[in-house]
Protein backbone atom coordinates (compact mmCIF):
# COMPACT_ATOMS: atom_id res chain seq x y z
CA UNK A 1 0.00 0.00 0.00
CA UNK A 2 1.21 3.30 -0.77
CA UNK A 3 0.71 6.05 2.16
CA UNK A 4 1.50 9.08 1.65
CA UNK A 5 1.69 11.79 4.22
CA UNK A 6 0.61 15.46 2.58
CA UNK A 7 1.34 19.01 4.75
CA UNK A 8 -0.59 21.84 3.78
CA UNK A 9 -3.40 19.59 3.02
CA UNK A 10 -6.34 22.33 3.20
CA UNK A 11 -4.34 24.88 1.14
CA UNK A 12 -5.00 26.05 -1.85
CA UNK A 13 -2.96 23.38 -3.66
CA UNK A 14 -3.10 20.49 -0.97
CA UNK A 15 -6.77 20.51 -1.11
CA UNK A 16 -6.79 19.50 -4.81
CA UNK A 17 -3.70 17.25 -4.43
CA UNK A 18 -6.08 14.92 -1.84
CA UNK A 19 -8.58 13.26 -4.40
CA UNK A 20 -6.06 13.04 -7.30
CA UNK A 21 -4.09 11.05 -4.74
CA UNK A 22 -7.07 8.88 -3.74
CA UNK A 23 -7.35 8.31 -7.04
CA UNK A 24 -3.64 7.12 -7.95
CA UNK A 25 -4.55 4.34 -4.76
CA UNK A 26 -2.37 6.18 -2.30
CA UNK A 27 -3.75 5.66 1.02
CA UNK A 28 -3.87 9.48 2.18
CA UNK A 29 -2.99 10.96 5.61
CA UNK A 30 -3.29 14.39 5.20
CA UNK A 31 -1.87 17.36 8.25
CA UNK A 32 -3.39 20.40 8.93
CA UNK A 33 -3.37 23.47 11.24
CA UNK A 34 -6.39 24.41 10.73
CA UNK A 35 -9.50 22.64 12.17
CA UNK A 36 -10.08 19.37 11.32
CA UNK A 37 -11.66 19.05 7.71
CA UNK A 38 -13.46 15.65 7.25
CA UNK A 39 -15.33 16.60 4.06
CA UNK A 40 -13.16 14.06 1.54
CA UNK A 41 -14.10 10.86 2.50
CA UNK A 42 -11.34 8.45 2.96
CA UNK A 43 -8.89 10.59 4.28
CA UNK A 44 -7.17 10.70 7.86
CA UNK A 45 -6.82 13.59 9.26
CA UNK A 46 -4.34 14.99 11.90
CA UNK A 47 -4.20 18.63 13.15
CA UNK A 48 -0.68 19.86 13.87
CA UNK A 49 1.73 22.34 13.68
CA UNK A 50 4.43 21.47 11.86
CA UNK A 51 6.89 24.43 13.53
CA UNK A 52 6.66 22.05 16.43
CA UNK A 53 9.03 19.28 16.27
CA UNK A 54 7.30 17.20 18.49
CA UNK A 55 3.77 17.59 17.02
CA UNK A 56 5.39 17.10 13.77
CA UNK A 57 7.40 13.63 15.31
CA UNK A 58 3.91 12.39 16.58
CA UNK A 59 2.00 12.77 13.10
CA UNK A 60 5.16 10.39 11.91
CA UNK A 61 4.99 7.91 14.50
CA UNK A 62 1.24 7.65 13.76
CA UNK A 63 1.54 6.92 10.29
CA UNK A 64 4.66 5.88 8.93
CA UNK A 65 4.74 6.71 5.44
CA UNK A 66 6.21 5.76 2.14
CA UNK A 67 5.82 9.02 0.52
CA UNK A 68 5.74 12.95 1.75
CA UNK A 69 4.42 15.81 -0.15
CA UNK A 70 5.04 18.89 1.40
CA UNK A 71 3.08 21.42 0.47
CA UNK A 72 3.33 23.71 4.15
CA UNK A 73 5.01 26.81 4.38
CA UNK A 74 4.29 30.58 5.21
CA UNK A 75 2.61 32.08 2.37
CA UNK A 76 0.08 35.42 3.66
CA UNK A 77 0.35 37.23 0.95
CA UNK A 78 2.17 40.51 0.41
CA UNK A 79 4.72 39.54 3.77
CA UNK A 80 6.17 36.21 2.87
CA UNK A 81 8.49 37.44 -0.07
CA UNK A 82 10.41 39.08 3.46
CA UNK A 83 9.23 37.60 6.63
CA UNK A 84 11.52 35.75 9.02
CA UNK A 85 9.15 32.95 9.59
CA UNK A 86 10.59 31.74 6.57
CA UNK A 87 13.89 30.78 8.10
CA UNK A 88 11.48 28.96 10.68
CA UNK A 89 9.79 26.68 7.85
CA UNK A 90 13.57 25.60 6.63
CA UNK A 91 14.13 24.46 10.15
CA UNK A 92 10.65 23.22 10.23
CA UNK A 93 10.64 21.51 6.70
CA UNK A 94 14.24 19.72 7.79
CA UNK A 95 12.78 18.43 10.88
CA UNK A 96 10.01 16.61 9.13
CA UNK A 97 12.67 14.80 6.18
CA UNK A 98 14.67 13.45 8.79
CA UNK A 99 11.92 12.40 10.76
CA UNK A 100 10.20 11.04 7.49
CA UNK A 101 13.72 9.17 7.11
CA UNK A 102 13.98 7.41 10.62
CA UNK A 103 10.44 6.20 10.08
CA UNK A 104 11.27 4.44 6.72
CA UNK A 105 10.05 6.80 4.08
CA UNK A 106 11.24 6.28 0.97
CA UNK A 107 9.91 8.89 -1.93
CA UNK A 108 10.04 12.31 -1.05
CA UNK A 109 8.66 15.51 -3.28
CA UNK A 110 8.79 18.99 -1.92
CA UNK A 111 7.30 22.51 -3.10
CA UNK A 112 10.26 25.31 -4.67
CA UNK A 113 9.66 28.32 -6.46
CA UNK A 114 10.58 30.36 -9.60
CA UNK A 115 11.92 32.91 -6.84
CA UNK A 116 14.70 30.54 -6.47
CA UNK A 117 16.09 31.54 -10.04
CA UNK A 118 17.98 35.21 -11.18
CA UNK A 119 15.12 36.88 -12.46
CA UNK A 120 17.40 38.48 -15.01
CA UNK A 121 17.06 35.41 -17.37
CA UNK A 122 13.67 35.27 -17.59
CA UNK A 123 13.60 32.01 -19.21
CA UNK A 124 13.69 29.40 -16.50
CA UNK A 125 15.88 26.38 -16.90
CA UNK A 126 16.49 23.57 -14.37
CA UNK A 127 19.63 22.97 -15.93
CA UNK A 128 21.24 26.37 -16.88
CA UNK A 129 19.50 29.12 -15.16
CA UNK A 130 21.29 30.53 -12.37
CA UNK A 131 19.51 30.20 -9.37
CA UNK A 132 20.40 33.59 -7.45
CA UNK A 133 17.27 34.77 -5.37
CA UNK A 134 16.43 38.41 -4.33
CA UNK A 135 14.35 37.58 -1.51
CA UNK A 136 14.20 35.87 1.80
CA UNK A 137 11.79 33.73 0.53
CA UNK A 138 13.29 32.49 -2.40
CA UNK A 139 16.44 31.84 -0.91
CA UNK A 140 15.04 29.99 2.34
CA UNK A 141 13.44 27.89 -0.64
CA UNK A 142 16.72 27.74 -2.03
CA UNK A 143 18.76 26.80 0.59
CA UNK A 144 16.18 24.21 1.56
CA UNK A 145 16.37 22.02 -1.54
CA UNK A 146 20.34 22.46 -1.62
CA UNK A 147 20.20 20.56 1.91
CA UNK A 148 17.49 18.42 1.36
CA UNK A 149 19.01 17.36 -1.79
CA UNK A 150 22.66 16.61 -0.28
CA UNK A 151 20.74 14.32 2.38
CA UNK A 152 18.57 12.46 0.09
CA UNK A 153 21.64 11.61 -1.78
CA UNK A 154 23.49 10.85 1.31
CA UNK A 155 20.95 8.19 2.91
CA UNK A 156 19.53 6.91 -0.53
CA UNK A 157 15.93 8.94 -0.11
CA UNK A 158 14.01 9.31 -3.69
CA UNK A 159 13.70 13.40 -4.15
CA UNK A 160 12.02 15.93 -5.96
CA UNK A 161 11.23 19.52 -6.08
CA UNK A 162 8.37 21.15 -7.47
CA UNK A 163 9.77 24.80 -8.79
CA UNK A 164 5.93 26.88 -9.14
CA UNK A 165 5.70 29.70 -11.15
CA UNK A 166 2.41 31.35 -11.40
CA UNK A 167 -1.06 29.50 -10.38
CA UNK A 168 -4.46 30.50 -10.15
CA UNK A 169 -7.84 29.44 -9.78
CA UNK A 170 -10.64 28.28 -6.91
CA UNK A 171 -9.90 29.66 -3.30
CA UNK A 172 -6.98 31.74 -4.20
CA UNK A 173 -6.10 35.01 -1.82
CA UNK A 174 -8.57 37.58 -3.21
CA UNK A 175 -5.65 39.73 -2.62
CA UNK A 176 -3.78 38.18 -5.73
CA UNK A 177 -4.37 39.48 -9.81
CA UNK A 178 -6.83 36.93 -10.64
CA UNK A 179 -9.00 36.87 -8.00
CA UNK A 180 -8.68 40.47 -7.66
CA UNK A 181 -9.75 41.64 -11.16
CA UNK A 182 -12.44 38.77 -11.21
CA UNK A 183 -13.99 39.90 -8.03
CA UNK A 184 -13.67 43.78 -9.55
CA UNK A 185 -15.35 43.19 -12.83
CA UNK A 186 -18.25 40.78 -11.27
CA UNK A 187 -18.57 44.03 -8.75
CA UNK A 188 -18.96 46.25 -11.51
CA UNK A 189 -16.48 47.76 -10.23
CA UNK A 190 -13.43 49.32 -12.64
CA UNK A 191 -9.91 47.23 -12.18
CA UNK A 192 -7.20 49.10 -12.43
CA UNK A 193 -3.74 47.17 -13.64
CA UNK A 194 -0.19 47.98 -14.57
CA UNK A 195 0.83 48.35 -18.64
CA UNK A 196 0.44 44.91 -18.45
CA UNK A 197 3.25 43.75 -20.69
CA UNK A 198 5.12 41.69 -17.96
CA UNK A 199 4.81 37.99 -19.51
CA UNK A 200 4.27 35.47 -17.17
CA UNK A 201 3.52 31.41 -16.95
CA UNK A 202 0.17 30.62 -15.58
CA UNK A 203 -1.08 27.17 -14.23
CA UNK A 204 -4.44 26.41 -13.25
CA UNK A 205 -4.50 25.28 -9.90
CA UNK A 206 -5.52 21.59 -10.54
CA UNK A 207 -3.07 20.61 -12.93
CA UNK A 208 -0.16 22.27 -10.66
CA UNK A 209 -1.74 19.69 -8.32
CA UNK A 210 -1.68 17.08 -10.89
CA UNK A 211 1.95 17.37 -11.42
CA UNK A 212 2.87 17.38 -7.89
CA UNK A 213 0.67 14.17 -7.71
CA UNK A 214 2.67 12.62 -11.08
CA UNK A 215 5.75 13.91 -9.87
CA UNK A 216 5.20 11.78 -6.42
CA UNK A 217 4.14 8.66 -8.42
CA UNK A 218 7.52 9.10 -10.69
CA UNK A 219 11.06 8.33 -9.88
CA UNK A 220 12.50 11.62 -11.35
CA UNK A 221 14.65 13.37 -8.68
CA UNK A 222 16.02 16.67 -8.25
CA UNK A 223 14.77 20.13 -9.43
CA UNK A 224 11.34 20.13 -11.72
CA UNK A 225 9.51 23.66 -13.02
CA UNK A 226 5.77 22.95 -12.58
CA UNK A 227 4.90 25.50 -15.20
CA UNK A 228 2.70 25.61 -17.94
CA UNK A 229 5.59 26.78 -20.76
CA UNK A 230 3.33 29.25 -22.43
CA UNK A 231 3.93 32.62 -21.65
CA UNK A 232 1.52 35.17 -21.72
CA UNK A 233 1.24 39.05 -21.17
CA UNK A 234 -0.42 39.82 -17.77
CA UNK A 235 -2.29 42.31 -20.07
CA UNK A 236 -3.83 39.45 -22.11
CA UNK A 237 -4.94 37.59 -18.94
CA UNK A 238 -6.95 40.42 -17.22
CA UNK A 239 -7.89 41.41 -20.80
CA UNK A 240 -9.52 38.47 -21.17
CA UNK A 241 -11.03 38.28 -17.81
CA UNK A 242 -12.83 41.42 -18.65
CA UNK A 243 -13.90 39.56 -21.74
CA UNK A 244 -14.84 36.73 -20.45
CA UNK A 245 -17.30 38.47 -17.74
CA UNK A 246 -19.06 40.49 -20.49
CA UNK A 247 -17.33 44.27 -18.66
CA UNK A 248 -14.72 44.64 -21.21
CA UNK A 249 -14.41 48.78 -20.27
CA UNK A 250 -13.60 48.00 -16.58
CA UNK A 251 -10.01 46.78 -17.30
CA UNK A 252 -8.56 49.84 -17.16
CA UNK A 253 -4.49 49.11 -18.40
CA UNK A 254 -2.05 51.76 -16.90
CA UNK A 255 -3.81 53.14 -14.00
CA UNK A 256 -1.61 51.25 -11.83
CA UNK A 257 2.53 51.50 -11.38
CA UNK A 258 3.53 48.38 -12.21
CA UNK A 259 6.16 46.87 -8.97
CA UNK A 260 9.35 48.03 -8.56
CA UNK A 261 12.18 45.66 -10.25
CA UNK A 262 9.58 43.80 -11.89
CA UNK A 263 10.95 41.61 -14.23
CA UNK A 264 9.35 41.70 -18.49
CA UNK A 265 9.55 38.18 -18.51
CA UNK A 266 9.51 34.79 -15.99
CA UNK A 267 8.92 31.98 -18.00
CA UNK A 268 9.80 28.10 -17.41
CA UNK A 269 11.20 25.01 -19.60
CA UNK A 270 9.15 22.96 -19.17
CA UNK A 271 10.73 20.02 -21.02
CA UNK A 272 11.77 18.15 -17.76
CA UNK A 273 8.02 18.07 -16.77
CA UNK A 274 6.78 17.14 -20.23
CA UNK A 275 9.60 14.37 -21.36
CA UNK A 276 10.87 13.08 -17.98
CA UNK A 277 7.59 13.58 -15.59
CA UNK A 278 5.27 12.40 -18.97
CA UNK A 279 2.79 14.82 -17.55
CA UNK A 280 0.58 17.65 -19.91
CA UNK A 281 -1.84 19.99 -18.60
CA UNK A 282 -5.72 19.54 -18.68
CA UNK A 283 -6.62 23.24 -18.60
CA UNK A 284 -5.52 25.68 -21.09
CA UNK A 285 -5.54 29.27 -19.87
CA UNK A 286 -9.24 30.24 -20.97
CA UNK A 287 -11.05 27.04 -19.19
CA UNK A 288 -8.92 27.25 -16.26
CA UNK A 289 -9.72 31.41 -16.24
CA UNK A 290 -13.86 30.17 -16.95
CA UNK A 291 -13.45 27.48 -13.97
CA UNK A 292 -12.18 29.85 -11.75
CA UNK A 293 -14.58 32.97 -13.03
CA UNK A 294 -18.09 30.14 -12.30
CA UNK A 295 -15.93 29.61 -8.78
CA UNK A 296 -15.84 33.09 -7.71
CA UNK A 297 -19.42 33.56 -9.45
CA UNK A 298 -21.02 30.84 -6.97
CA UNK A 299 -19.01 32.34 -4.17
CA UNK A 300 -20.64 35.51 -4.16
CA UNK A 301 -23.83 34.36 -4.36
CA UNK A 302 -24.11 34.89 -8.67
CA UNK A 303 -25.26 31.46 -9.89
CA UNK A 304 -28.10 32.99 -12.26
CA UNK A 305 -25.72 35.59 -13.75
CA UNK A 306 -24.82 33.77 -17.52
Amino acid sequence: MKKVLVTGATGFIGQCCLPLLLERGFEVHAVTSRDLNEEVSRIHWYRADLLDSEQTRTVMVKVKPSHLLHLAWYTVPGEFWTSTENLRWVKASLDLLQTFISHGGHRVVMVGTCAEYDWKWGFCSEETTPLRPSTLYGASKHALQIISGALSVQVGLSSAWGRIFFLYGPHEHSDRLVPSVILSVLKGKPAPCSHGNQVRDFLYVEDVASAFVTLLESSVQGPVNIGSGHPVSLKEVVNRIGEMVGAPDLIRIGEKAAPQGDPSLLTADTRRLREDVKWIARYGLEAGLDQTIQWWKMHLGLNAVP
